[in-house]
């Protein structure tokens, strides 16, 4: 959990007048009791009207309450619309994130401005994606972020299959395709898989580190190298 995400945990368990003590908290948000002490200290130095001592609990007093989020009406139509993207488009845990993020930043809006999210008429359907290919955004997802090798079987574009051990790097969205962008192993070099064309992954138990020339940023900087003037002219 990050740590604004604990921060707001605890304000929020402290609510209703009873008296919380910091290894009920600590126990609830899995952190030692230090670290509670220190994170209560710190929202009592920013003006948090948290009464209490360490050794006695802690007690949130009445009348204090969290200032509502105000997002403009373009901006609530740009998280609406990108919610209703990933809905319809990203991983299955992706999805229920995207519902459940709208139904969130529904409830701290000021009541006169809920109706902007309703009133947002930017749809998407996501027909044309197989709840397989949700499941393997998420675990590609999961995967980059871990630094986690992946083993794939892999379907080129001529129907040619291969075994590859990939070191997944993150994701592009092509408006209907997904591709995986990697480190393979095999080859050596960096590759971009087809999500709808893996037709089987494994996690391996294998962490692999951050090295010069294999990550994200490098593959970045080498398409942006291999994008000549006439390119971008054809491009354009």
């Amino acid at each position: 959990m990050r740590r604004a995400d604990r921060l707001f945990q605890i304000v929020q368990k402290l609510r209703g007048g009873r008296l919380v003590t910091a290894r009920q908290l600590a126990e609830k948000l899995e952190v030692s009791e230090r670290t509670i002490y220190r994170d209560i200290s710190d929202l009592q130095s920013t003006g948090v009207p948290i009464d209490g001592e360490a050794g006695v609990g802690y007690i949130l007093r009445e009348g204090f309450d969290l200032p509502p989020l105000m997002f403009t009406r373009d901006e609530v139509v740009a998280l609406v619309a990108g919610a209703r993207l990933i809905t319809a488009w990203g991983g299955a845990s992706m999805a229920r994130a995207a519902e459940e993020a709208i139904i969130k930043i529904g409830a701290v809006l000021p009541k006169e401005e809920r109706p902007r999210i309703a009133n947002t008429h930017i749809h998407a359907s996501g027909t044309s994606i197989t709840e397989n290919d949700r499941l393997l955004i998420d675990l590609a997802e999961n995967a980059a972020e871990q630094c986690r090798v992946l083993s794939i079987t892999y379907t080129d574009l001529e129907g040619k299959e291969s075994m590859r051990d990939i070191r997944p790097l993150g994701l592009w969205f092509w408006g209907k395709v997904w591709t995986l962008i990697s480190w393979c192993e095999l080859r050596n070099d960096f590759r971009t898989f087809r999500i709808d064309r893996i037709a089987k992954v494994e996690k391996i138990d294998r962490i692999f580190r951050q090295e010069r020339g294999k990550t994200l940023a490098d593959f970045y900087r080498r398409v942006e190298l291999s994008e000549t003037p006439e390119t971008r002219a054809k491009a354009s």
